[in-house]
């Protein structure tokens, strides 16, 4: 067994307004460790700009924690944990002593309020107790499961501070005794009275400042002007559980709201929590992509943020090229000793970011984007489309790792072992992908009728004149056809990708749904996909799993080689639908409602590909503990299952 395990969440309770976040055991404890586990790590804490500013809040009344009685969230977005401190109750059978308490997040801000109620013949009196900790600990080695040594903590007039570099926490806590006999673990001290009828009440605030941040949150506390989505039909939603997940969803999008310090006025959605709280480009880009039925905003400030980011020199370490999108943003470089990987704060590791950015833009045009703000943005667009115009001419867009410590995969499934053939062997780069491909050829086409649009001539040197650009498109679509298409038992299918060698990598897997819609294929070869996308091998029955049954590397719970990703499954049900296959479309939009049914309608980044039906059968889907949870693009797919059952305006 490895000495170190990435901790599990799956099971844990969530408060977060970007950039900071709060994650607990479901009595609200935030608990350094995760007894009984095989590994002691654990991701409870509070998170602010990628670092753990918190990494205990422990609480107990007269020495003992309560025993926990029930959790949940309120309209609010608080987190409200109620415990039983049986050590202090009356005589009896029946609890007569209550502890609440209700914690807030705000950008920067954690508020916690403690109320002791009773029921007892007279007043009960008891010491509440909050013992704090503080890592200050990256992200990166949060999620790595390593151990990690709490920061000494100096008093102040109000309460304590920890500090280290460019972060500095302080908490508050009116009327507490702090006790800094052991400053690696200081202890906030009430001493309460209740009487019945008559609750005693103490709080705390935690405030994180990180001068090194890279994003920030959205400003001010209004809900985004996309969260009250206008309907077709005025009558209430048929399906209970699709009005669930909507509004679930868009509450946990307008919580993710980001922005950069020096572009306040241009939001974007973090990719997720807890590990992917910043700017990630084919996430945002996805996210904003799916949230277009409900206007252009989100649309426009991520590809104006990603726009100020684009590749303007070749960087082997960054991956950076011109024209280039970039793949994510941190505050610092990002290294994993266990996996050999290291990457610069800004890293362009990514073939399909660049594309899929031409496809938003056209997208959002068409959608309604003002034209001056289209005007902004086609410089970046020109450069962007000479980048896939070089990738595609004569060949496809591929990546490679030249660094030697990047992303061996640059795909959306960018795990190690990702593309492999159906015997299980991985697939030797340079990779092209067929998603890619299908992104590129809509890239091309949009570019060129989005240049002629705004009379903008292109560049014949580069290939980015609008004739050009369709012919590259109808070029690549022919290599295409010739070289991605295999057969099976079942019939037709597309291969996930070509390797270094031009071998089609025969595995059948989720990657061909992103095809649809594309124009990439003809009809009869979108028929041929849609009838394989709902074949019980990839559907689930929860949505599509990355990668079908049939294959040697199948397992339910392997990240992308068997899981469930909600975005994938909503891209291919957006393609079905824009390809005229309505009855598939509907059969994968139930199987996403079935799955954000079983996580109470906060979806995951994924989940296990078990079946729900058949051999095998599980009853309701089943985690991947480590998953992100919200994630921006999963939580956008209820929009797309939305908009394709038409209760979108």
């Amino acid at each position: 067994m490895p000495e170190t395990l990435q901790p599990f969440l799956h099971d844990l309770e969530l408060v977060f307004r970007a950039p900071t976040q709060a994650w607990s055991e479901r009595d609200g404890q935030i608990r350094p460790g995760a007894p009984g586990r095989a590994t002691g790590a654990s991701v409870c804490g509070v998170m602010h700009s990628d670092v753990r500013v918190l990494s205990e809040a422990l609480l107990e009344v007269d020495g003992r924690e309560p025993e926990p009685a029930g959790s949940w969230c309120d309209d609010d977005g608080r987190l409200v944990a109620v415990g039983l401190p049986r050590n202090i109750d009356g005589p009896g059978a029946d609890p007569t002593t209550r502890v609440l308490r209700a914690r807030r997040v705000e950008a920067g801000l954690v508020e916690e309020e403690i109320e002791l109620s009773c029921a007892t013949e007279g007043a009960v009196t008891a010491v509440v107790s909050v013992s704090l900790a503080a890592d200050l600990a990256p992200m990166e080695i949060v999620k790595s499961g390593h151990a990690t040594v709490p920061a000494l903590a100096t008093p102040t007039e109000a309460g304590l501070v920890w500090g280290a570099g460019e972060v500095r926490v302080e908490v508050e806590a009116a009327g507490a005794v702090v006790d800094l006999s052991d400053p690696a673990r200081p202890v906030l001290r009430w001493t309460l009275t209740a009487s019945p009828g008559e609750p005693a009440r103490a709080s705390w605030r935690l405030a994180a400042e990180d001068a090194a941040a890279v994003v920030v949150g959205a400003p001010g506390p209004a809900p985004a002007a996309w969260r009250e989505p206008r309907r077709r039909d005025p009558r209430p939603v048929a399906d209970v559980r699709l009005a669930r997940f909507l509004d679930q969803s868009l509450r946990d999008l307008d919580g993710l709201r980001m922005t950069l310090p020096a572009l306040s006025g241009r939001e974007f959605l973090a990719a997720g929590a807890p590990w992917f709280f910043t700017l990630f480009g084919r996430d945002s880009l996805w996210a904003a992509r799916f949230l277009l039925p409900l206007g252009t905003e989100l649309a426009e400030g991520t590809l104006a943020v990603l726009a100020s980011f684009q590749g303007a020199a070749h960087d082997v370490e960054s991956q950076e090229e011109p024209g280039k999108i970039m793949h994510e943003l941190r505050r610092a470089a990002l290294t994993l000793h266990d996996e050999n990987i290291s990457l610069p704060p800004i890293y362009y590791g990514t073939v399909d970011a660049t594309p899929l950015w031409l496809c938003v833009l056209h997208d959002a045009w068409r959608a309604g984007l003002h034209v001056d703000a289209v005007e902004l943005l086609l410089p970046h667009a020109e450069r962007a489309l000479a980048w896939v115009a070089a990738g595609v001419r004569d060949g496809y867009l591929t990546y490679l790792d030249t660094s030697g410590h990047g992303l061996a995969n640059q795909g959306w499934k960018d795990s190690g072992d990702a593309v492999q053939f159906r015997d299980g062997r991985l697939a030797a780069g340079p990779i092209s992908l067929c998603e890619v491909q299908a992104y590129a050829y809509e890239a091309l086409v949009g570019g060129a009728s989005l240049l002629e649009a705004f009379g903008r001539p292109g560049s014949a040197s580069l290939g980015t004149a609008p004739a050009q650009l369709r012919d590259a498109a109808a070029a690549l679509a022919e290599r295409f056809r010739a070289d991605f298409w295999l057969t099976d038992s079942l019939g037709p299918y597309v291969a996930i990708a070509l390797d270094g060698e031009g071998v089609p990598v025969d595995t059948v897997t989720s990657n061909m749904g992103h095809l649809l819609g594309t124009g990439l294929l003809s009809g009869t070869e979108e028929a041929l996909v849609a009838r394989r996308l709902v074949d019980p091998e990839l559907d689930s029955g929860y949505g599509l799993r990355t990668l079908a049954t049939s294959s040697a590397g199948y397992w339910p719970l392997k990240y992308h080689g068997g899981s469930v990703w909600a975005h994938d499954t909503a891209i291919a049900i957006r393609g079905l639908a824009a390809s005229g296959h309505a009855p598939e479309a509907g059969q994968l939009a139930e199987g996403l409602l079935r799955a954000a049914e079983s996580f109470g309608y906060r979806m995951p980044e994924l989940h296990a590909g078990d079946p729900a039906a058949g051999p095998g059968t599980v009853s309701r889907a089943l985690p991947y503990p480590s998953a992100c949870r919200p994630q921006a693009w999963s939580a956008a797919s209820a929009v797309v299952v939305a908009d394709v059952l038409g209760e979108l305006a």
